[in-house]
Order: structure tokens, then sequence, then C-alpha cells
């Protein structure tokens, strides 16, 4: 660094002007394949050496609702580990019925928003439905394409993902979106059922380890691995941070 510019950096800070850091590296797309032989459970497409997963469709949507989720997932302890605070936008990426957007829903407030995505328009209007029969009015419903979640880019401070990840057909793509429309210092939470746990009675192409969700991030440098919960009965919740700005 020359003289010149060293004292310009100086003033610079001294005046209390923040100094961006270097925009994130152009991002690498994995290149997908196409096996000719796969799971039949899967869509005959493979990401990172992950057998992406047939969507599940609006007619198991009463899965969604089952009692035995309580015991199986432990919902309230997922919340839990969120953090959610008062004011916060939050995004149910793949919300289907709107199991958790309706839990989150009171703990943002009138002040917060839950933003319920979904590529299914019959699932958006359940959520729409129980909305309007429980009388919330912080939850907003957006039809989602396979590449876009059709988030608010830079306005969104979390975005959960609930045994939905492994089901998107293009993965890179809805991940960049997502990635996009977080703060700095956004996360993004990937819930996915433990691969490793044979206990786990789910079909293989429904399950993620840690390590491939870790894998498939890479690409993304500006998301920072901050955490994984392991407690829950069922699944993993591994939480990326968006990097803040240096000052």
């Amino acid at each position: 660094m020359n003289r010149v510019l060293a004292i310009g950096v100086v003033v610079a800070l001294a005046c209390g002007i923040c100094i961006a850091e270097e925009p994130p590296k152009k991002r690498e797309k994995p290149k997908y394949e196409f096996p000719e032989k796969y799971d039949p459970d899967g869509i005959g497409k493979v990401y990172m050496g992950r057998e992406i997963a047939h969507v599940m469709g609006f007619g198991a949507a009463g899965w969604l609702e089952r009692k035995e989720r309580i015991k199986e997932e432990d919902p309230e302890k997922l919340i839990k580990s969120l953090d959610l605070k008062e004011g916060m936008v939050v995004a149910d990426v793949g919300a289907g019925s709107g199991y958790h957007t309706f839990m989150i829903a009171p703990l943002v407030g009138a002040k917060g928003k839950v933003i319920a995505s979904d590529i299914q328009q019959e699932m958006l209007d359940l959520v729409t439905k129980k909305a309007k029969d429980k009388k919330v009015t912080n939850v907003e419903t957006v039809k989602g394409t396979e590449t876009d979640p059709k988030l608010p880019a830079g306005k969104v401070d979390l975005i959960l993902l609930v045994d939905v990840y492994h089901e998107f057909k293009y993965p890179f793509e809805m991940t960049e979106k997502m990635v996009d429309a977080l703060k700095p210092g956004g996360k993004l939470v990937f819930v996915e059922f433990k691969l490793e746990d044979d206990k786990v009675l789910i079909k293989l192409v429904h399950k993620m380890s840690e390590r491939q969700v870790l894998k498939e991030m890479t690409a993304f440098t500006e998301m920072t691995h901050t955490k994984t919960v392991g407690t829950l009965p069922w699944q993993h919740v591994v939480i990326f941070t968006k990097k803040e700005l240096k000052k």
C-alpha cells in the first residue's frame, strides 16, 4: 500500500466511514449428473454425489400435520434453537401446510413477518385459509419456482428449510437466491433427516448427512457454518450465517 492510500484509509476510518468488504468471489456452479440407474424415489438427478428426491405432493399434506410429528421431530425444540426475535422477517421455504409458519408467527410479532414460500399453490391455499381461521395477520404467502423462492433481496433475517432442501430440483440456483435474500448476519437453516441414523424411518433419498449439507454450501463463501444442533430426535439443524460487512 503506498503512503497516500495508507493515509486515506486512516482518515476514512477516523471519520467513521465504513469500508465494505470485497464482494464474494464468483460462485462456481457444480454440474448436475444424470445416472442411468437411480433410486425410484429420486428424480434421476445427482448433485455433488447426492440423489435428489421427488417433491412431496399436495396429496400428502395431511402427513405434515400428523400427531406423531411432535414425538418424531420435536418442533418446539427446533423453533427454540432458531433464537427468533420480535420484528424479524423469517422465510419458511417449502412451507407446505404451514406447520412451522404458524409456530414462528407469534414469536416475530406484529412488527415482524413470516413469508411462506412454496411451489404448490394448493399448499399456499392451505396456509392462507389457516391464517384466516386463526386470525393471523403477519403471514404472507409467495409462490416460488423450482429455481427461485421469490424472496425480497437483502430483506430476510432467517430462512428455514424443514425437510425440503433435499427435494429441490435445482439446489444450487435455489441456494443462490436464498443467500441473496438474506441480510448481512442473516441465517440459513437446514433441517434434514439424519442419514447416519438407521432408526430414522425415512426413505434414503429424503435423508442427508451434516457432511453433505456442508459440502453443498462450499460454493457460497459469504456463508459461514456457525452451529449444528444434533439434539432433535430425527433431524440435524445445520445453521449458516451470512457474513457482516467489514467496518
